[in-house]
């Protein structure tokens, strides 16, 4: 499965204007958050003016990419060789973090103006901008110590968003989110140490071809594996989640559970394909473990009366999905084809949920925002007022509880086939019994919000664009089902 993470040898040198668009997607994050804390935007034009030039790289890596295939770029710094490579995957995930951190950013004026916010508000532009560059690196490093540092660089941009509402809730959670992530980062950093130590190599595609299975292997792996599942909330690791959403502002809490998250469980996929290829026992205890995060975090979802505490422990459960494909894409005595549906399936999920629950936060906010509630009784009544916001709250679940024709609806449908096919029947269980958890929970929001019985609120104004923006990313959830031979073909390009 290393191929798929194109650690291989490219054909094509990168032209220039692909070199000074890896620049740009890398660098003007960073550049254009150190301009906004000098000068807060107040609007949301400024800020897509700024983004312009970020979409238009990812623009040009995706054309590159399309006519070359797959492109290398490599550095030697002293000792030190660093490596990025440009593939499908890689260009499909840089894409979709550009496109949720933009809208997050498009909607952060408004939601600064409506809340108070502190002065503290201004650090959140700059913070956004390292947390979009980190996470570009991560999907194109192919070394240790660059996918190590920008790791650490995220994982310290995203707990310094989550505490900048300064309450002191949000303080404590903060402070636990970041106790447990150095936690991760030291086992994660140990696994690095002993690679090292034995194999004298930190590149991926050097160390696809010495590796060999066996206890030091097997242990790198479990100590790296145990500290990005901390830090990527998968169960049972996943207590520090629910509290830092339910404290955090509106677009932090749509950035960390759409995008920041998803990069551990990236960097994970990527290592325990080379440390534990076709092993047995690993990747069924990731899997069961997601069997059951399907049905705790659906019960936590279904039981809360927040509404952010619902959308946040729903992460819990999608990531249970994921995790149950462990087997189908390590485990040892999968046929190609399954495993292909597997690869497929997986993505389109990661995907699917990263939009969707973006959309998902913005719109929660945006309810939130405009009635002063933050309870699910506290909406009765909200669909008088607020339609467009519970519209979107309807589109983003068709997605999560994966009804078709959204993105949804066919990562699922490639998973249940590749299970069926492999006769992992608990597994099909698994995504049965969590596409029943997750109506239970959504219905419950909408039965308040349709009470025509309750009394009339007082309703705060919106700015402009908040609810399109969140129903933008939802619709893109929804066409991603629709339309997921596009990116399913892409994963492919520039193959061995």
């Amino acid at each position: 499965m290393i191929w798929r993470f194109g650690l291989f040898e490219s054909t094509f040198e990168p032209l220039a204007v692909t070199s000074w668009a890896l620049v740009v997607a890398l660098g003007w994050p960073l550049l254009m958050g150190g301009l906004a804390a000098l000068a807060p935007p107040k609007r949301a034009w400024p800020v897509l003016l700024a983004s312009v030039p970020l979409l238009a790289s990812g623009g040009v890596l995706l054309w590159s990419f399309e006519g070359a295939g797959l492109l290398q770029w490599q550095w030697s710094i002293a000792d030190l060789h660093l490596s990025l490579r440009l593939n499908g995957l890689s260009v499909l995930l840089l894409l979709m973090a550009q496109w949720i951190s933009v809208a997050a950013a498009l909607y952060t004026p408004g939601y600064l103006r409506l809340t108070d916010s502190g002065p503290l508000s201004r650090w959140l532009w700059p913070l956004m901008g390292v947390v979009l560059s980190a996470l570009s690196l991560i999907w194109l490093a192919t070394d240790l110590l660059t996918l190590y540092v920008a790791l650490e660089v995220l994982g310290l941009a995203g707990v310094g968003m989550l505490m900048l509402s300064g309450k002191v809730p949000s303080l404590v959670a903060g402070m636990r989110y970041l106790l447990l992530a150095l936690v991760g980062s030291l086992t994660y950093l140990l696994g690095i140490a002993l690679i090292l130590g034995h194999w004298g190599r930190l590149d991926l595609q050097g160390l696809a071809e010495v590796i060999e299975p066996g206890p030091v292997a097997w242990f790198a792996a479990a100590l790296m594996g145990a500290g990005l599942a901390l830090k990527a909330a998968l169960f049972p690791l996943h207590a520090w989640l629910t509290p830092v959403h339910e404290n955090a502002w509106v677009p932090v809490s749509a950035v960390h559970a759409g995008l920041v998250i998803k990069a551990s469980l990236f960097i994970l996929l990527q290592l325990w394909s080379l440390l534990l290829p076709d092993t047995f026992y690993a990747p069924r205890l990731i899997a069961w473990l997601g069997l059951l995060a399907i049905v705790w975090g659906g019960l936590l979802a279904w039981r809360t009366d927040s509404l952010k505490t619902l959308v946040a422990s729903s992460t819990v459960a999608q990531l249970g999905y994921l995790m149950v494909a462990f087997p189908l894409l390590l485990g040892p005595d999968v046929a190609p084809f399954p495993r292909a549906l597997a690869w497929e399936g997986f993505w389109l999920q990661l995907m699917g949920h990263a939009f969707a629950k973006a959309a998902m936060f913005l719109a929660a906010g945006n309810l939130m925002l405009a009635t002063g509630e933050s309870t699910l009784k506290g909406l009765a009544g909200t669909s008088r007022r607020l339609p467009l916001s519970l519209l979107v709250l309807g589109i983003a679940s068709i997605t999560l509880m994966g009804l078709p024709p959204s993105a949804g609806f066919t990562a699922k449908w490639l998973l249940l086939e590749a299970m069926i096919i492999t006769q992992q029947w608990w597994a099909v269980a698994a995504l049965l019994t969590g596409t029943l958890l997750t109506p239970a929970y959504v219905f419950r929001m909408f039965r308040y919000s349709f009470d025509e019985t309750a009394p009339r609120h007082r309703y705060q104004p919106l700015a402009p664009g908040m609810d399109l923006i969140a129903l933008t990313l939802a619709l893109i959830a929804f066409a991603l089902g629709l339309l997921a031979h596009y990116p399913l073909e892409l994963m492919y390009g520039g193959s061995p």
